[in-house]
């Protein structure tokens, strides 16, 4: 249950959902119009009686109500219409979550149908779903960087043993973007063209080889539409302070690993997994702050899905690793 997207994975059937975390509501009777991707169309673009949110801030929930509503809509699309019995579902959440936040997502999971609720800690489901042996005596380093948090942790069997959650992901490059391209270009963009401008040319390290890319938006001074080119370089500057607090974050985690452990990483590398992880050069970025090489997962977006998917299946060999059950 991510902030930008909720992935569902079904025993036996692999990951069915893969949807924004977007709900369309309605002003005037407050019912659901539109969840996932029909809704994010929707973003920016509302009239005044309709409502596009997203009810996952940082990784937590923000709006308690609309989540267990989006919920209650993905559990019913993944497992189809009639169902007779209530399933048991498990939830990833950010290592850093308070008690308070982790009760609130078990209670909206109950709420939205499920017959028993458990949670589990992200960093744990994300190097299960990238295949790293985490059962192992020896240490793994995980970088998990979503949409609203970035985890970082050390594990070792079974359990994390150094980790960090900072609220930086790729909807805060995203906020930056616009910024910056507002402050440089005199030119306002929405959400969505931060994104595709992120994903279409956006690099963590300078590139050699310039990208560019037309955007369109309003002229700030004139109020009126406007096309404007923007490189690969306006992104790299952007997002510069998002990225050095999730170096700083790396750092903090490797300062506090045990010194067997912290040379088992040297050996193996980091690995990264999460939608922003597929940022290009991030990797190397990382790389060259810590001296530690750095990897992408096979399948990085769908890591904790798949992880969080074997977990479910094997509750008894994960047992230490889930947190609470309801």
């Amino acid at each position: 249950m991510g902030t930008t997207n909720v992935l569902v994975h079904v025993p036996k059937k692999g990951v069915v959902i893969n949807e924004p975390s977007v709900v369309a509501i309605s002003t005037i009777d407050k019912k659901i119009i539109a969840v996932g991707v029909e809704a994010k169309e929707m973003l920016g673009r509302t009239p005044d009686t309709i409502i596009a949110q997203k009810p996952l801030k940082d990784g937590v929930i923000a709006d308690y109500k609309t989540t267990e509503a989006m919920l209650r809509y993905f559990i019913n699309k993944a497992l189809g219409g009639v169902r007779l019995f209530r399933p048991e579902v498990m939830v990833a959440v950010p290592a850093g979550i308070t008690s308070t936040e982790r009760r609130a997502v078990i209670d909206a999971t109950i709420a939205a149908g499920a017959k028993a609720a458990y949670i589990i800690k992200e960093p744990i489901v994300a190097a299960i779903g990238a295949n790293i042996p985490i059962g192992s005596a020896s240490g793994h380093m995980i970088i998990d960087i979503g949409g609203g948090t970035s985890e970082i942790a050390v594990i070792s069997l079974g359990g994390i043993v150094s980790s960090t959650s900072v609220r930086v992901g790729g909807n805060k490059f995203d906020v930056a973007i616009a910024e910056h391209v507002r402050r440089k270009y005199g030119l306002a963009i929405g959400e969505r063209t931060a994104e595709e401008i992120k994903i279409g040319i956006g690099s963590a390290l300078y590139l050699e080889e310039k990208m560019a890319m037309d955007i369109k938006g309003r002229d700030i001074i004139t109020g009126l539409p406007k096309t404007i080119t923007v490189s690969s370089d306006d992104v790299t500057e952007a997002i510069q302070n998002e990225l050095d607090g999730i170096i700083l974050a790396v750092k903090s985690v490797l300062h506090n690993t045990p010194p067997e452990l912290s040379a088992d990483v040297i050996d193996k590398g980091v690995v990264m997994s999460g939608g922003s992880s597929l940022l290009r050069n991030i990797d190397k970025l990382i790389t060259q702050a810590t001296g530690v090489s750095a990897y992408i997962a096979d399948d990085a977006l769908f890591c904790v899905a798949k992880g969080t998917g074997i977990a479910l299946d094997n509750l008894e060999s994960y047992k230490r690793s889930i947190l609470a059950t309801k």
